[in-house]
């Protein structure tokens, strides 16, 4: 097997040599240069699997050299070398299309890691599952899916309930180098206050009543690998200080413990709320929302995607029967109907459509939309045949009924089947939600 040929460009020598030595115990070859001009003349002319890069050089900006490999070399990963706490200059190159960054003075350890991350990159380019659908908006995202795997920047991801946003993330990380490492999913919402710091961080044996034995946090248990914060915008603001701090620094400090570890994890984040309108309203930390968002994704809504209700709703039904098919006014309604709980209320849909089903094709009838009492986003006339007098009282309780469901499941799916952290995100008691789950036959 060839040996990697890595890139290194610094004026220092020993910054070279150090990087040189670093980088041949773990069997890499190395080509240095001290410039751009001859950084360029190299990956013109030689093929490269790796390149590190000061961002002061003599004759221009590291910035520079990143932006013109995106078009010159855009398949040799680069990793830039900032001065300490420069954290707007790292930020900056990860959005020209840097792999990743190192801090000086440089630590060897996180170095190795950044370097063995971007040698897995062809072996983990190709995507392991595929987002449903061919509108354009679903061909972007995937377009963007692509491009950010290769990268190890923070990348947030943005769109309504129920649009798949944990799907995109597992899709970056199973299409990237960190593929064979763990992802770990954490709802921000669901983790009392008490309980994020030591369960975010871990905790030393007897730092606290109750911490009867070490225990690793979420941070380090996605090492190597991808941590995704759901709901992140449900992050207490003391909370988000200290993630900041991990983000920065890229290590932790158990509850009770004297020293800092290293937190080899990449961040993604997602949320269906408005990041940029909290910030205006103090109520998520700007200097945080500037570094998760370093790259931002939109998952489109359902109702946006065109064709892609059909396609989409045929899949799912191939996953749960593959004796069930849609009929022509299946697929009308389903069409016309603007779909709130996006994919989630579409499986959903489907789930109970399949039960309801008696003759192997579902119909109209079968899917009880609700749109068909109660109205949907989409303007409709007087002459639709919705008539608010044919409404009865048996009718209303039914929508009643289903909105409860929807909200509970809803719930139950974003605190991952907490029922304690359930009851308080819909706003009542424990006795109250078990009650209507067992009135409204959930379980």
């Amino acid at each position: 097997m060839n040996q990697p040929l890595a890139l290194v460009i610094d004026d220092e020598p020993d910054i070279c040599e150090l990087l040189t030595l670093t980088l041949a115990r773990m069997d890499i070859r190395t080509e240095t240069a001290a410039d751009v001009a001859g950084a360029k003349s190299l990956l013109e002319s030689r093929s490269f699997d790796l390149c590190l890069t000061d961002m002061r050089l003599p004759d221009g900006d590291g910035l520079d050299l990143v932006e013109w490999m995106q078009t010159h070399s855009a398949s040799v990963p680069v990793a830039v070398i900032t001065a300490h706490g420069n954290v707007e200059t790292a930020v900056q190159a990860l959005k020209l299309g840097a792999f990743d960054f190192i801090s000086k003075p440089l630590d060897l350890a996180n170095l190795r890691n950044i370097v063995e991350n971007a040698l897995k990159l062809d072996q983990g380019g190709e995507q392991k599952s595929r987002l449903q659908g061919d509108s354009e908006p679903m061909r972007a995202l995937r377009d963007m899916v692509e491009k950010v795997a290769r990268s190890q920047a923070p990348v947030h991801i943005s769109g309504e309930s129920g649009t798949g946003k944990e799907l995109v993330a597992r899709l970056i990380h199973d299409s990237g180098p960190r593929a064979d490492g763990p992802f770990v999913p954490v709802n921000c919402g669901a983790i009392p206050a008490e309980l994020m710091e030591s369960e975010f961080f871990g905790h030393r044996k007897g730092s606290f009543t109750g911490a009867i034995s070490d225990k690793v946090g979420l941070i380090q248990s996605a090492d190597a690998g991808t941590l995704f914060l759901d709901e992140i915008a449900d992050l207490p603001l003391p909370m988000q200080v200290k993630l900041l701090r991990v983000i920065q620094e890229k290590t932790v400090r158990p509850v009770g413990a004297s020293s800092e570890e290293a937190a080899n994890a990449r961040i993604l984040s997602a949320t269906h709320k408005s990041l940029s309108q909290m910030v205006a309203a103090g109520e998520f930390r700007e200097d945080l929302y500037y570094r998760i968002n370093v790259i931002e994704l939109r998952v489109p809504a359902l109702r946006d995607r065109g064709d892609d209700i059909i396609e989409l709703a045929e899949h799912i039904l191939g996953r749960l029967s593959s004796k069930v098919s849609l009929d022509e006014s299946a697929r009308q309604c389903l069409m016309g109907y603007a779909f709130p709980g996006n994919v989630r209320e579409l499986e959903n849909l489907l789930e109970r459509a399949v039960t309801l089903c008696t003759t192997g094709t579902i119909s109209e009838d079968d899917l009880s939309l609700r749109s068909r009492s109660m109205g949907s986003t989409r303007s409709r006339s007087p002459d639709d045949g919705d008539n608010p007098k044919d409404f009865t009282a048996t009718d209303l309780g039914n929508q009643v009924e289903d909105v409860q469901r929807q909200a509970i499941m809803e719930a139950l799916e974003k605190t991952r089947f907490n029922k304690t952290a359930a009851a308080k995100l819909l706003g009542l008691s424990f006795r109250q939600l078990r009650y209507r789950i067992k009135k409204l036959g959930i379980e």
